[in-house]
């Protein structure tokens, strides 16, 4: 039996109502315990600011798209090198890292728990091998089903529970976590050399709209009880103009959960732009705020961008050649039969681009404009914004005005002439970081039961301790210590084990894959229905005896079981 006690911390741990106390942290395997015996190993927090471990609720870590952008980018492959140390392997990449380098570096930044943005059912063979290379953080994967025919089918004929059961027999198949709609609609229309451009057009050969598809798919959701809402990439992203379609989005939005938000639009940096074109592209950010402060069925995170070199990769496919008329920069684009598809280019955002700052303030603005931090969550669509370890910068930008005006000083002139960053007093506090972090993260994803996000009795003992004494620091003032203090902690506990401490990994990991199964009444398990079965075979290229990965490639697999209301 393992005991540990983290004595002298000053922990915030909004989900258990506490906002700032020096107390004591029992540790019993792997467990958050009420208390441990006196051969307990103690570490002594030195009342540092001590929070339940990271949670990053959106990135792109694992999978075939991400393997392909390291394939396709050998000069970010050259940057971010390190060499083995101790447990550590060799790892490369900075927007892209290796899988190793990925779960390294969340780790010393205190990040414990990692969804993945993105998985194509077809290719989640692939998504799970990653995922236990990926040693010190317990996985989930959104799973696509924007392009999905059967789906689509579904949606024509109006039948909610059809739907329901393709998600369903998908997710158990492939060992997902949640519903991924993608530019829904946009997709398949892009196998088609088009694409749709509102909620309301029609998707080609199927008479359905995007519209429809949300609607059905956030119904589908709830009358399978899975624990995470719908997350949705709205339809066109990174379009001057676009917030009309994201105002129209939010506005579909149905109060079915009394838990949680109904829908989780993610990235919505990207889905706030105004204007009509990229010389008079504009922020909208105060018009989304208002819309997600006025709708509690809604949750979004950022998808802040940061200057410098990254890689974009998204299901997106059409979005991704658009980037590429952009910029003419190599691009690849795939399509995932009968599902998804998706695109990749590397970009490099500018300080002396306007359209870059404006992108840059919009992200901020968001996180600033709406009121509740527990429905506006951090992240950069990692590494489409910014690869994730620009997040410790993004959180003292929060809680420092000092620090953004003078970052607004660097950027291009006209800046401040399209966005309303430079009028925002607001500076975010500790507490605000905290649940922007983790606890609106793991309440979000709906996996507080499994004990994330938390530090109360019972709760895994995932742990992030900085070295940042909030008691003695004014973080307006000190921002480039706030930076340092989240880029590296003094100690990160996964499960009970100190897996980090100042910024080396010191033990080799072993994570989880969190996944869903939902119970459906017998007979909506399409496992026997001749009609999908024919379907499977008819157009597929794998037989569907072989489409369902096995437990095999989930060592350590932890499933949350629903039921199917009726």
């Amino acid at each position: 039996m393992s005991e540990f006690l983290i004595r002298n911390a000053f922990v915030i741990d909004p989900l258990s109502g506490i906002k700032g106390e020096i107390m004591d942290i029992p540790i019993r395997n792997g467990r958050i315990a009420e208390d441990v015996g006196s051969s307990a190993e103690v570490i002594d927090a030195d009342r540092c600011l001590t929070l339940p471990g990271g949670i990053d609720s959106h990135s792109h870590v694992c999978g075939t798209k991400v393997n392909f952008g390291r394939y396709m980018s050998p000069e970010d492959m050259r940057a971010g090198r390190t060499s083995r140390k101790g447990v550590m392997h060799v790892t490369s990449g900075y927007s892209v890292p290796t899988t190793f380098g990925n779960s390294y570096r969340y780790s010393v930044m205190g990040y414990t728990t990692v969804l993945e943005g993105a998985m194509a059912p077809l290719e989640a063979r692939h998504t799970h091998e990653e995922f236990t290379a990926t040693p010190h953080q317990d996985m989930l994967a959104n799973t696509l089903f924007d392009g999905n025919w059967s789906i689509m089918e579904a949606v024509r004929e109006k039948d909610v529970k059809r739907a329901a059961a393709v998600v369903a027999w998908t997710l158990s198949a492939v060992k997902g976590f949640a519903i991924k709609l993608t530019n829904p609609g946009g997709t398949e229309a892009w196998g088609w050399g088009e694409d749709v451009h509102s909620i309301r057009d029609q998707v080609p050969h199927f008479g359905v709209t995007p519209a429809e598809i949300i609607g059905t798919m956030i119904k589908a959701n709830e009358l399978l009880n899975l624990p995470h809402s719908v997350h949705l990439h709205c339809n066109a992203l990174g379009v001057p103009g676009n917030y009309r379609t994201t105002l129209d989005t939010i506005g579909l939005v149905p109060d079915l959960n009394d838990k949680r938000q109904s829908l989780y639009l993610t990235h919505v940096q990207f889905h706030s732009y105004g204007g009509s074109t990229w010389k008079d592209i504009s922020s909208k950010s105060e018009d989304i705020a208002r819309a997600v402060n006025n709708k509690p069925e809604v949750a979004i995170d950022m998808g802040q961008i940061m200057f410098g070199r990254t890689t974009t990769m998204t299901a997106d496919g059409p979005m991704e050649f658009k980037l590429y008329m952009l910029h003419h920069n190599k691009w690849s684009n795939h399509d995932v039969e009968l599902e998804t598809g998706s695109g990749i280019i590397p970009v490099y955002y500018s300080r002396k681009s306007l359209v870059n700052c404006v992108m840059w303030a919009i992200g901020l603005e968001l996180a600033l404009l709406v009121k509740d931090p527990w429905k506006c969550l951090l992240s950069t669509d990692n590494p489409n914004g910014a690869p994730f370890v620009k997040y410790p910068e993004i959180i003292a930008l929060l809680m420092s005005r000092r620090f953004r005006e003078n970052e607004m000083a660097l950027l291009d002139p006209r800046t401040a002439h399209y966005v309303p960053l430079p009028a925002i007093d607001r500076e975010l506090d500790w507490y605000d970081i905290a649940v922007m972090t983790r606890a609106g993260q793991a309440r979000a994803l709906g996996i507080t039961g499994i004990g994330k996000g938390n530090l109360a009795p019972g709760a895994e003992a995932d742990i992030a301790i900085y070295p940042l004494k909030p008691e003695s620091m004014d973080p307006s003032a000190e921002y480039q210590q706030v930076m340092a203090g989240f880029g590296k902690t003094r100690y990160t506990i996964k499960r009970g084990r100190v897996v980090a401490r100042d910024g080396d990994v010191v033990v080799e990991g072993a994570n989880s894959t969190i996944w869903t199964k939902a119970t459906v009444p017998p007979e909506y398990d399409l496992s026997f229905d001749p009609e999908f079965v024919k379907k499977f075979e008819q157009y597929y290229t794998v037989r569907m005896s072989n489409y369902p990965v096995q437990e095999v490639y989930l060592p350590r697999g932890v499933c949350i079981p629903t039921e199917a209301s009726q």
